[in-house]
């Protein structure tokens, strides 16, 4: 339990700079949901889509969510303007160009291809795209960075075989599968198989499970579908059992505070479990999600959760730093240089 600060130094009124400045990774942001207003217009003109809204003023002001189906509606709409494999490109380096300016080093993006395939948009036009910007993102901005296709689990489990399938021949340009959207009535034994075969071409899993779902969608992404990572997990305080194997298995827990407040999952910011979760001995992490939805990217997240949790304090930044760069699917040498840097950080500003 984490009760005292390792770095005395470093006071409150310093904190946010430090957050603001320390390298970290960022492993659970879906690159369809970091489409800003701005983007969506611009790529409907470009691609001559019509959406039902008449301005970036009119379309911010839909984004008042109750729950996570409601946000879904309006995220499915945004991605309607997504067609060409530039499209894809332009989407993703918009973020690395966020995510370089929030110091983030490492970043693992989630994407949705049945949330385009099923708009007649080829896996390859998707893929492509995205991983051209991964590429460019490493070699322009110094971002370390990976994709992790998703599979939607409102939908059947043929359709995330199928799904795959389409992947695999471009399994060299993404790293792992995950499974997202609408998770209450969807539970991770209803992709099993899918998992397994997953698991067979040697990709890493990680899975959506205790955001709004109970404990028992924990356990199951863990022992039916081999999930290394468990995206968000917040309601695992609920079984003390679960809360013992996922710190003694060190397994990450890819939290995301304003999505959580932005989606009702706590009332407010100030009753966020992001402390308990740490001090409990938790591998956990701090991310944006959806970080054009929900109020902000990764650093936004880390300042407004600090703020809202006045018990945080520096030992905890560093260690939210440096279990994302232990979470993340980087090599052990990767991670052992990312975790000197932030080290050496710490050091200078203490």
């Amino acid at each position: 339990m984490m009760t005292t600060n390792p770095f005395p130094a470093i006071s409150a009124a310093r904190l946010p700079d430090v957050l603001r400045g320390m390298p970290k990774a960022e492993l659970h942001m879906h690159i369809e949901g970091s489409l800003e207003p701005e983007l969506i217009f611009q790529l409907a003109q470009r691609n001559g889509v019509s959406i039902p809204y008449a301005s970036v003023e009119d379309l911010r002001r839909a984004y008042a969510f109750t729950d996570l189906q409601s946000f879904l509606d309006i995220y499915y709409a945004g991605a309607s303007v997504l067609l060409q494999e530039q499209d894809f490109y332009d989407m993703a380096w918009a973020y690395f160009e966020r995510a370089a300016a929030d110091q983030v080093s490492r970043a693992e993006l989630f994407f949705d291809p049945q949330t385009h395939t099923a708009r007649g948009v080829s896996m390859d036009t998707v893929i492509t795209g995205l991983h051209r910007a991964c590429a460019d993102a490493e070699q322009k901005l110094g971002i370390s960075a990976a994709l992790i296709l998703c599979f939607l689990r409102h939908l059947s489990e043929e359709d995330g075989l199928a799904t795959l399938e389409a992947a695999l021949p471009y399994r060299d340009q993404f790293i792992g599968v995950g499974l997202d959207s609408s998770e209450v009535g969807h539970p991770p034994e209803k992709f099993t198989r899918l998992f397994a075969r997953c698991r067979e071409q040697g990709l890493r899993i990680v899975a959506h499970a205790g955001e709004e779902g109970p404990p028992a969608y924990v356990w199951g992404a863990l022992d039916l579908l081999g999930a290394e990572r468990i995206d968000h997990g917040v309601q695992s305080v609920h079984d003390a059992a679960l809360m013992t194997r996922l710190a003694k298995e060190r397994v990450p827990l890819t939290v995301c505070p304003l999505s959580n407040l932005k989606l009702c999952v706590f009332p407010t910011l100030a009753q966020h479990n992001l402390g308990a979760l740490l001090d409990a001995g938790l591998c956990a992490t701090v991310n944006s999600d959806d970080p054009a939805y929900f109020g902000g990217y990764v650093n936004e997240n880390y300042l407004q959760t600090f703020a809202a949790l006045p018990a945080l304090h520096a030992g905890h930044a560093y260690t939210l730093a440096r279990n994302s760069f232990e979470g993340s699917f980087m090599d052990e040498a990767a991670k052992q240089r990312e975790i000197a840097r932030l080290d050496a950080y710490f050091a200078a500003f203490a």
